[in-house]
């Protein structure tokens, strides 16, 4: 489903965080998709690739488009939401930072699915199918609420947790010193302050 209105990419510039590489890739009904890492997804070409945003938006100025394509999943992020009370934009931009929405994507750590869960985590959550994107993104959202309780809604310390492990955070007492960590932080955050302004992000 496409999202219920053209987005132009003028406002895309202005939210998108500093990225090394830019993926454009372009869906079977015309959906441009982009994403700061390659697209595991059938059915999608890629179109573009880019060290940065230049003439970019010309090309996809007036189309619709989509960071990620987060209106696949749109049923399973609004479930978890309601049910755990985390930001419907939180969870897009964790998904983005993390897998840029790829169900199959596995990292070299074997981190798996849209959230990039460890085994352990999605044995915590009884995950059956860790590639299943309804029990991906429940497991994970359900591990942000209890990161999000343990750190008081501390969101930068909520998201080196997720990224780094909480025994991590509480052993540096604060966001690890890790660039990989810091980055992450930042990028979530971006994200998630691109998705609140795209109005299809919030609660």
């Amino acid at each position: 489903m496409l999202f219920p209105r053209l987005v132009t990419f003028s406002l895309l510039l202005c939210a998108l965080p500093a990225i090394a590489e830019i993926f454009i890739y372009q869906g079977p009904d015309g959906t441009k998709i982009i994403g700061d890492r390659p697209l595991r997804e059938t059915g999608f070409n890629l179109i573009r690739k880019q060290q940065d945003l230049k003439n970019v938006g010309r090309m996809l100025a007036n189309r619709p488009i989509s960071i990620g394509g987060p209106s696949r999943f749109a049923r399973h992020i609004r479930r978890a939401s309601d049910r755990y009370g985390v930001d419907a934009a939180l969870i897009k931009a964790v998904i983005q930072v993390e897998s840029n929405f790829d169900p199959n994507a596995v990292s070299t750590r074997g981190a798996t699915g849209l959230m990039q869960l460890m085994q352990e985590t999605a044995s915590q959550y009884s995950v059956a199918n860790i590639f299943s994107p309804e029990e991906n993104i429940n497991a994970g959202v359900r591990h942000l609420s209890y990161l999000l309780q343990r750190y008081r809604g501390h969101l930068p310390l909520v998201l080196a947790a997720y990224n780094a492990g909480a025994g991590t955070v509480d052993r540096f007492q604060g966001i690890p010193p890790y660039p990989e960590t810091r980055r992450y932080v930042t990028k979530v955050l971006d994200f998630r302050d691109h998705y609140r302004q795209m109005r299809y992000g919030g609660k």
